[in-house]
């Protein structure tokens, strides 16, 4: 059985790389001062574009924003998931959108590219095509870290109930959910789509967002939860940037899974 202390943070990342990682960093060192040995950021941590110009992404190797996660992870001796940056890829221009986690050893667990990309048309209130710069992911991660079986996502992702069963089926007891969840679209779905994830795959979900107006027309919604696989929000950040923590129970996820077990009675 583990008990992991377990933070997620807000922020509101532009493209001022720079700024952006020095914002991180200091959320990140309060959230391990405050005993968490697991830290979750947001989607585009490190770079928001909000600009029409390409993108190309970085190579995870060599990575600026990864890298500097990882001396963080080394220094402070936690487990890190970063949301995600622009993976570049070798055979096209476009990069993937890769959520990476990272060892209380600096290491690289292993990453995940999203799969499910935002082209989306709302008139009046969001227009968006991730594809015109992102490659999409072709397969569900579970990764270990921190003690625990974690999924890794990404946003969008969050509309793919299957996807969340995928990563329950082989073993997932936290599912991530890294975002910069648009402001039009989170104020009426984000909530309750987490909040489903967790009821019906009987997990934790963190959900670290985004927040606020990134430049250009660029608005997210924030509001990042911890949320129990009773569906209970056990953390939650107000608007601005911050962190909120609660801990992880492996035991309460069995002792759900046990009392309701509705994987076992799944029939289709």
């Amino acid at each position: 059985m583990a008990r992991v202390k377990t933070a997620e943070i807000q922020l509101c990342s532009t493209e001022e790389v720079a700024q952006n990682l020095i914002e991180a960093e200091a959320q990140v060192r309060a959230g391990a001062a405050d005993g968490a040995t697991l830290i979750a950021l947001p989607e585009n941590t490190g770079f928001l574009k909000t600009r029409n110009h390409p993108d190309p992404g970085e190579p995870l190797e060599t990575s600026i924003i990864v890298n500097r996660f990882q001396d963080l992870a080394k220094e402070l001796e936690v487990t890190i998931l970063l949301g995600s940056f622009h993976r570049c890829s070798e055979f096209e221009e476009r990069a993937y959108n890769t959520s990476v986690l990272i060892n209380e050893r600096g290491d690289v667990v292993g990453h995940y590219d999203k799969i499910h990309l935002f082209d989306i048309d709302v008139p009046g209130e969001v227009s968006f095509k991730e594809s015109n710069d992102i490659v999409p992911g072709q397969e569900p991660v579970m990764l270990q870290g921190a003690g625990l079986n974690i999924g890794l996502t990404v946003c969008y992702d969050l509309r793919f109930p299957e996807l969340y069963r995928k990563l329950t089926d082989i073993g997932a007891q936290v599912l991530t959910v890294p975002a910069a969840f648009t402001a039009e679209t989170g104020k009426h779905h984000w909530l309750v789509l987490l909040r489903a994830r967790a009821i019906e795959n009987q997990c934790y979900v963190v959900a670290p967002d985004q927040w606020g107006r990134h430049g250009g027309k660029r608005h997210s919604h924030g509001e990042s939860v911890i949320i129990d696989p009773w569906g209970q929000v056990i953390a939650k950040v107000g608007d601005g940037v911050g962190y909120a923590t609660a801990w992880i129970d492996t035991e309460l996820i069995d002792r759900i899974r046990r009392n309701l077990p509705c994987a076992q009675h799944r029939r289709l």
